[in-house]
């Protein structure tokens, strides 16, 4: 059977998306339409152009300059590996068809493909464009949102306290991670992290009425297991409050003891003085909702010192995929080890840079750390 002749015009023409077709040297060979209407060209401009002219006689942090030299460096890896490359959200004010420039912002993500010739080598490569620009905002909506439903950062008291929180990277909407910290009489105070399932402005949602109740929770009950298990008998009348996971603490000064108790959540760490790490892991019970019936939380009490840390996060700080979660806990006592120290915020910062890959966590992390002083 002989092979019917491919038509690569039609071939790039006929592909969903925008998208080029070049040669290994980087030189355009086919373009399709919706690629000339996002990039504001025409056919004759691009068609046996090479790439890394575009924008050449740009100021080299001119937006299209910087994209150009993104998308020239995924390509060139992709022709010298034969591997196809997803590269990270683009960003870029685009021209308008008649160069006046000052277009809207928009996000693009952008994959190259390695096309093979019989002989096993890089013939030709496909760069295809798609624009995420409307998840984008819908994700910013989404995000701020959530930081809206989250307490500003701010001094409890005469208690400094570090708070962050920090997006997965690879998904195009919020999630339910959050945290809390409630002023309670006395010198005491209540601080907790949780993480409901799954991602979207419905868990941003879940993660807004969970933090609520268990502020209010926390105010009447005598202690942590008990504001859990208000909580819990709350959590079964919301969708999708199912298998929520909490971590709750109270810090007494007078008493110089934390109580705490935890819903499924990883544990609480002391970071003490003189630098060793010890997890709260004492009073764990499963999640929210995951039992047959509501009964009594546990609840264990831990002394501390002055200048001791109480370090509080979701999952998304220690848990990496293929990978026990005890090596991730591990990672986190080693850091808080090796910053003792530094003050709340730098530590902060400290475990961020520690702890989470370069290219950004695959789930949302969340972090608390009270200073005891």
């Amino acid at each position: 059977m002989v092979n019917p002749e491919i038509d690569c015009a039609a071939l790039v023409q006929a592909l969903p998306g925008a998208v080029a077709l070049l040669t290994p040297q980087l030189v355009y060979a086919e373009v399709n339409d919706e690629w000339l209407r996002l990039l504001g060209r025409t056919r004759e401009q691009k068609i046996g152009s090479f790439m890394p002219d575009d924008y050449a006689d740009s100021p080299r942090y001119h937006p299209g300059a910087v994209l150009v030299r993104n998308v020239v460096a995924s390509l060139r890896r992709v022709a010298e590996t034969g591997r196809r490359e997803t590269m990270a959200l683009q960003r870029f004010n685009p021209e308008d068809p008649e160069g006046s420039g000052g277009g809207e912002e928009r996000y693009w993500s952008m994959t190259n493909v390695p096309i093979f010739g019989a002989d096993g080598r890089v013939v030709m490569l496909l760069h295809r464009v798609e624009e995420v620009t409307e998840l984008i905002s819908a994700r910013e909506v989404a995000l701020s949102l959530q930081h809206a439903m989250l307490p500003a950062p701010r001094p409890i008291g005469r208690h400094p306290v570090a708070v962050r929180y920090r997006p997965a990277v690879d998904a195009l909407a919020v999630g339910g991670d959050w945290y809390d910290l409630v002023e309670l009489p006395g010198e005491r105070l209540g601080v907790a992290v949780g993480d409901v399932v799954g991602h979207g402005v419905s868990a941003a949602g879940v993660m807004g009425q969970l933090r609520s109740a268990l502020s209010a929770a926390s105010r009447v009950a005598v202690g942590p297991a008990q504001a859990l298990e208000v909580l819990e008998l709350y959590a079964l009348s919301v969708s999708g409050a199912e298998n929520a996971t909490v971590a709750h603490a109270f810090v007494d000064w007078d008493t110089h003891d934390i109580t705490y108790s935890s819903a499924g959540h990883p544990p609480p760490a002391l970071l003490r003085s003189d630098g060793t790490v010890e997890y709260l892991d004492r009073a764990t019970d499963p999640p929210l909702g995951a039992r047959p019936q509501p009964a009594p939380r546990p609840q264990a009490t831990m002394p501390f010192a002055e200048g001791a840390f109480l370090v509080l996060y979701t999952d998304g700080l220690v848990e990496r995929r293929c990978e026990d979660i005890d090596t991730g806990l591990d990672r986190l006592a080693c850091s808080l080890t090796g910053h003792q120290g530094a003050g709340p915020e730098t530590l902060a910062d400290a475990l961020l840079a520690d702890l989470l890959p370069p290219g950004g966590v695959t789930d949302d992390a969340a972090l608390v750390i009270v200073h005891l002083t």
